[in-house]
């Protein structure tokens, strides 16, 4: 076999902002649960979060019909002019948010709305505040632009959400902004009305900006959900096709800024971007349909459903729920009682009993050890069992 022309030895320093940017370590739990899955092991999943209902049937047939008829080109930057409208319309109506379609930015997956929010805010060294727990990513978004987020210890006693009193004690010359989500991952909780305006007048008295993670804001369960919008005109809100409308490998979400911005946002995504993918935004235009809308709906509930099996399911096994989820579909649990560690607890229980959920270490630094992370994103029959092997489990440690 003749030899190789030359061997690559890559000497050339990474960007230091890599060395910033750690793991996903849900993925090693993943990994493992796919390793003992595929040696035949029955795997019950309740870790990543990903609806098992898939995408309605109008919106799948809207993209099959989209390829055939070769609407594939490019649209424009900031997404189909349908589409963006039907976005608005859906705030209105949904939200209690009455927005220009102009202000609406189609983007590639709520990622990508966080990066051109991040590219377009954050300079090198400025500070983002964000709660602890948080989900990992968003951090990373601010420092792939070189910012610094900035982690405030929350616990039960603010539903683990920001508090304009906290905001405004780690307020610096640095700082340039907040960002939250309401509903939470990985806590499921959203942030009560007069605490969200108290912390968006806070934001505002600061001259910084709000951006607001509104993913999970259609899996509102236990009141009608309102949009931040509704509170401050110009926060900068982010939301996906991913959650509610089941549509997560599409990669297709949006951005509503002030009207200012979206010039801005429009260069990035021309250069960033180009657009969408045209197919996802073609297919997504049916989401608004009310066949879609009324079968979204039916899907929330049965979520709920699932979080009110449970919630008291694992209460009643001493895993603790301090604050009951009123959105998403996860369920922050404290294994304290049962555990040191939830990392150990996490692999021990997967091992052991094929339940595969998500120790506390990716969301933050504020004792990850405690909790877990159980996504519901599956269905009931196979929750009731994750609950029963569970508690089989947890009898068998007290034996021990």
């Amino acid at each position: 076999m003749a030899a190789p022309l030359f061997v690559l030895d890559w000497m050339t320093p990474l960007a230091a902002r890599t060395t910033r940017i750690t793991p996903f370590y849900v993925m090693e739990v993943v990994k493992e649960a796919a390793r003992l899955q595929a040696s035949g092991r029955s795997i019950i999943h309740m870790s990543i979060g990903e609806p098992d209902f898939t995408a309605p049937p109008a919106v799948r047939q809207a993209a099959e019909a989209a390829l055939a008829q070769g609407q594939t080109a490019y649209t424009a930057a900031l997404g189909l002019d349908d589409l963006r409208l039907k976005i608005a319309a859906h705030y209105r109506e949904a939200f209690g948010a009455t927005i220009d379609a102009e202000r609406v930015v189609v983007t590639a997956g709520a990622s990508a709305a966080l990066l051109l929010a991040m590219a377009a805010l954050i300079e090198r060294d400025n500070e983002v505040l964000m709660p602890d727990p948080s989900y990992p990513c968003n951090r990373h978004f601010v420092s792939a632009f070189d910012g610094r987020a900035v982690l405030l210890p929350c616990g039960p006693q603010t539903r683990f959400q920001l508090t304009a009193d906290a905001v405004d004690q780690a307020w610096n010359a640095n700082t340039r902004g907040v960002l939250l989500a309401s509903p939470s991952n990985p806590t499921g909780t959203s942030i009560a009305p007069d605490a969200l305006d108290a912390l968006l007048r806070t934001v505002r008295r600061r001259g910084g900006f709000a951006i607001v993670d509104e993913i999970y804001l259609g899996l509102s369960y236990d009141r009608a959900p309102r949009s931040a919008l509704v509170l401050d005109d110009d926060a900068i809100i982010i939301n996906s096709f991913s959650k509610y409308f089941s549509m997560t490998g599409w990669r297709l979400g949006w951005l509503i800024a002030p009207r200012a911005l979206v010039p801005v946002f429009e260069k990035l995504a021309q250069n960033l971007f180009i657009c969408a993918s045209t197919v996802a935004q073609r297919a997504a235009l049916a989401c608004f349909e009310e066949p879609t809308l009324a079968l979204c709906e039916a899907r929330r509930r049965e979520l709920q459903q699932r979080r009110d099996y449970l919630v008291p399911a694992l209460e009643q096994m001493g895993l603790r729920v301090p604050v009951l989820p009123d959105g998403a579909f996860y369920i922050y649990a404290d294994v304290s009682a049962h555990a040191a560690d939830s990392w150990d607890f996490a692999f021990d229980l997967l091992r052991n009993t094929g339940v595969c959920l998500v120790p506390g270490r990716d969301f933050g630094m504020n004792a990850p050890e405690r909790y877990v992370r159980l996504s519901y994103a599956t269905a009931l029959p196979l929750l009731r069992e994750a609950m029963d092997r569970m508690a089989a489990y947890l009898r068998s440690r007290q034996r021990a």
